[in-house]
């Protein structure tokens, strides 16, 4: 076979395992959510909120937060936004449609919300001079987002959706703006921003929240109402009965913010409706590797071998992988080398995120790669192992 032909085999090979593992899984819904204090989060945090379905990720949209790093998916324990929240919406927002929808979607939440805050904040043109003059607590909270809440948000979005699909936007603010007749007309304006920045659907949909019927700030829902004026993509979750409050009257309680965060989620699934059905990700995956077997039968004849489950032609094993299992402190990775030379294997998860990597020279013969476990939990993953000449992908179920 011709060298190019080779190559191109390699290639077409290389798309397929990318596929496989790295592509957004349709099957991981993304929300982005913003706002000011309620959004943020101020119910006390209890025992019972400690403990989250791994199902239900949140987006780090802070360095450093709770040993959190920026931009990395953790389980969604709260709080969710920042250091200063609390027990918010969308904890109970997650919760919820993990517990409602097939046990084949995955949710994640990018969070970012200032208390106090305008919405000028989210409105690049004015919020530096906006946010600027505020109180010294409010500047630090913005600083926490870089500087720009606003495209810290639009950052994390782009990154977060690398991993799956952002279905929605979930949104809480307008109590600092009561007065304001023409807040409805910006909020659209940074809805049509977010939604060009990220480069989202242009129908994708737009949750926004009551303020409390009993609050210091119930006349916010004056503004609040008119938003499904300004587009089919906005909707309102009433506040109706959530009467329990905190001591100011603008906040939810523990319990409110709970059963606020299932309303959300309620009206989410009644829009989206079949859309949040899981999908099928073994047909495309399926048709790389049929297409790649397909030419390499074609050209093979009766000489080739199997490697990782891909079909290469005339190829010759010079690599192969043993039963990966934990062993101790270490995540042991046997190998079998025809020849001695430097072999790196990574861990990928299932949502194709890189957990773990390792790069060593090992001799001819067989061996193991050992990975600190440090960081890998038990559950399925895909495992890729590289050498000069070989590339080997598969599935591996660690317990």
């Amino acid at each position: 076979m011709a060298v190019s032909r080779v190559v191109s085999m390699f290639l077409g090979l290389e798309l397929a395992v990318s596929s496989a593992f790295a592509a957004p899984d349709p099957n991981f819904h993304i929300y982005l959510a913003f706002g000011q204090s309620n959004m943020e989060g101020q119910g006390t945090i209890e025992s019972k909120d400690k403990t989250v379905d791994s199902r239900f990720q949140m987006f780090s949209t802070i360095d450093n937060f709770n040993g959190r790093k920026l931009g990395t998916w953790n389980d969604a324990i709260p709080p969710l936004a920042n250091k200063h929240g609390g027990l918010g919406p969308t904890d109970y927002f997650g919760r919820t449609l993990v517990e409602r929808l097939d046990p084949q979607i995955k949710v994640g939440v990018v969070v970012v919300a200032v208390a106090g805050c305008s919405i000028v904040l989210f409105d690049p043109p004015v919020s530096d001079s906006y946010w600027s003059q505020q109180a010294g607590w409010f500047m630090d909270i913005v600083r926490d987002y870089g500087g720009d809440p606003y495209q810290r948000l639009v950052d994390m979005a782009k990154k977060a959706k690398e991993d799956g699909v952002i279905k929605g936007i979930i949104f809480h603010q307008g109590e600092t703006d009561e007065g304001d007749s023409d807040w409805p007309n910006k909020v659209k304006k940074v809805y049509d921003r977010l939604v060009k920045d990220v480069g989202l659907d242009e129908n994708i949909p737009f949750f926004a929240g009551e303020v409390p019927y009993n609050g210091s700030s119930k006349g916010t829902n004056n503004n609040i109402r008119k938003l499904p004026n300004k587009s089919k993509n906005f909707y309102l979750v009433s506040a109706e009965g959530l009467n329990d409050l905190d001591m100011l009257r603008i906040h939810f309680s523990s319990q409110g913010y709970r059963d606020f965060g299932k309303r959300y989620a309620e009206k989410v699934i009644e829009v989206l409706g079949d859309d949040l059905k899981p999908v099928s990700t073994e047909s495309s995956s399926s048709e790389a590797l049929s297409s790649s077997s397909e030419v390499s039968s074609s050209s093979m004849g009766s000489s080739g071998s199997t490697v990782g489950g891909f079909a290469i032609p005339n190829a010759v094993h010079t690599v192969s992988v043993g039963k990966v299992s934990f062993d101790g402190a270490f995540l042991r990775v046997p190998v079998s080398m025809a020849h001695s030379g430097v072999i790196s294997v990574r861990l990928y998860s299932a949502l194709g995120s890189e957990v773990a990597y390792a790069n060593r020279l090992l001799s001819a013969g067989q061996g193991d790669v050992l990975i600190s476990r440090k960081n890998i939990s038990s559950g399925v993953y895909m495992i890729s192992v590289v050498t000069a000449s070989s590339h080997i992908v598969q599935r591996v179920n660690l317990q």
